[in-house]
């Protein structure tokens, strides 16, 4: 076994924290609905979120902002899973670093000062905030980085967490990805008239927009040779990854797909992996219109109809910058288990979208390979390889 393995991994999402309850929810399928958001100043035409209750947060950290909470309990469980005691014998003289990815950051500081008058707050931050408090759990880093390119931030902290080992500049990297409710994210996607006031139903015909939700995923990255050394368990390789921006429009995917295309066939290019050795797509399906449609016809172009998708989003909303970083995780579970998990059902898929959602029923996994996308503002797309430990 060889390359960038995963020897951790670590989520909170609406239904519940730890990896556990993702897998119980992901084979329950369970219809959820958003609820509203506990914001008295949200004043838009549909106030709601799926949100993490804080019972599933740790009490010592009440005193952080909501990103920065999820953020740490998806790191905590991801240490603990990786076997990786900071500072003790197993990571004497190791180079750790972090690769974060947020949409929003910690946000919700900004809105409060704002909506308490303009009063100074104990902590006022920017996206950089949630690094800053994950760096400060982890110790001394030889590396850290934000990256908050909106929807497709948890994906490129991945692929970048993966280069870091890959060009020796880290022996372990945290890869995470973490968002909250942010007032003004959804004031914004409501003004777009984007926020579909039922939940979130990608490639159903009659979905309305997308719907949000709170989560952070949180992975140990490092090389297979650093994992063996210190007798890690691998839950998946980081086979390869693409990168593309189409520069198209400030919001809109660009019509045709090009790049979204481009970037999933330079991230099977650099696997070495033919296409149909894909046993299932993690697409980054939000609800929204044209995104669906889009994501739809590149998935055609570049594997046909015959792939089995499993649409996260679905299950725990769109979680922004944390929504390639859980589906990430998800991905390592679906290979673990061997096994696509039913998807959320749907009323009505729309023809335009001709891609295979399976309902009901399991899937086996034909092949130990899983495509993740994530897509953003800004034509910023990503996809990902993840391989299984014997791949």
């Amino acid at each position: 076994m060889t390359g960038v393995a995963i020897t951790g991994l670590g989520v909170v999402t609406c239904h519940g924290s730890g990896t556990r309850a993702l897998w119980d929810a992901m084979m329950a399928a369970p219809v959820t609905d958003p609820g509203p958001v506990p914001d008295p100043y949200a004043n838009m035409d549909v106030p709601v979120v799926q949100g993490v209750s804080d019972a599933d947060l740790p009490a010592e950290s009440q005193a952080l902002a909501k990103t920065s909470r999820l953020a740490l309990t998806a790191v905590d469980e991801a240490i603990a899973d990786a076997g990786l005691p900071l500072g003790g014998p197993a990571t004497a003289g190791s180079r750790i670093g972090l690769a974060l990815g947020t949409c929003m950051g910690d946000a919700s500081l900004h809105e409060q000062w704002r909506s308490d008058g303009g009063k100074p707050v104990a902590r006022f931050t920017s996206a950089l905030g949630v690094a800053s408090e994950v760096a400060e759990r982890l110790g001394p880093l030889s590396v850290t980085t934000t990256i908050s390119n909106a929807c497709a931030a948890g994906g490129f902290a991945l692929g970048a967490a993966a280069d870091l080992i890959r060009s020796g500049e880290a022996d372990v990297v945290l890869a995470v990805g973490a968002d909250a409710y942010s007032r003004v994210m959804l004031a914004c996607f409501n003004r777009m008239g984007a926020v579909d006031p039922v939940r979130c139903r990608p490639f159903d015909l009659h979905r309305r927009g997308t719907s949000f939700g709170e989560a952070a995923g949180a992975m140990v990255v490092e090389s297979a040779e650093h994992a063996r050394a210190r007798g890690a368990t691998v839950h998946a390789l980081v086979e390869g990854s693409g990168w593309t921006c189409d520069a198209h429009h400030l919001t809109a995917p660009e019509p045709e797909g090009t790049q979204i295309v481009r970037a999933m066939r330079a991230a099977l290019d650099s696997t070495g992996a033919d296409r149909d050795r894909i046993g299932c797509v993690l697409p980054h399906g939000t609800g929204t219109q044209l995104n669906d449609v889009v994501e739809s016809r590149a998935l055609n172009e570049v594997f046909g109809a015959e792939v089995p998708l499993y649409s996260l989003k679905a299950l725990i909303g769109h979680t922004g910058g944390a929504a390639a970083s859980v589906a990430a995780v998800a991905a390592a579970l679906i290979l673990r288990h061997g096994t696509v998990p039913p998807n959320v059902p749907i009323v009505e898929q729309d023809p335009e979208c001709r891609v295979w959602l399976p309902q009901g029923r399991t899937t086996p996994l034909g092949f130990d390979r899983i495509m993740v996308n994530g897509y953003a503002f800004g034509g910023n797309n990503v996809s990902l390889v993840l391989a299984g430990a014997g791949g």
